[in-house]
């Protein structure tokens, strides 16, 4: 998620296009490159670097937000992207092929929210992240009560 929202600042609306994929193609490069290549001086990457080899689907990411200024694709590039990089971290996980997660990563990265979807237990962080983004204007014990509950039981 940290690496998306360094994508989206790079990529800021207003901001030149031609400068917009200058900053992109400097991700691609190294994500092109192994992470024992990567400079040491960029701390995002160095949180990067057990992605090694699930590089591809960081690399999608970039991908997703070039189609996304260029305005080839509408965005859908950067919903698939995103989803490939969940259903990548469950891989990392341990969870192999599990069609819920493909669900869930399919429904998130097109900004629905994950009420009611069961995750496997090495994945709840990302029901906790969805329960806190879409808390609203929940009172603060029933946002952690709903915490408690997606953490312990997974939805």
């Amino acid at each position: 998620m940290a690496f998306d929202r360094r994508l989206s600042e790079a990529a800021k609306p207003g901001r030149d296009p031609i400068m917009i994929q200058l900053r992109l193609s400097w991700w691609r490069d190294r994500l092109g490159e192994s992470a024992e290549q990567w400079p040491l001086g960029e701390p995002l990457l160095a949180l990067l670097a057990f992605w090694d080899d699930e590089r591809a689907a960081l690399s999608s990411i970039v991908d997703g937000w070039e189609a996304q200024v260029v305005g080839e694709d509408g965005g859908t590039a950067l919903d698939r992207a995103r989803c490939d990089a969940i259903i990548a971290l469950a891989r990392m996980a341990g969870q192999g092929e599990n069609p819920v997660v493909e669900q869930a990563a399919a429904d998130w990265a097109e900004g629905r929210s994950l009420s009611g979807v069961r995750l496997p237990r090495a994945l709840r962080p990302l029901s906790l992240l969805d329960h806190f983004s879409n808390a609203g204007d929940l009172p603060p014990w029933r946002v952690m009560l709903g915490a408690m509950r997606k953490g312990w039981f997974g939805r």
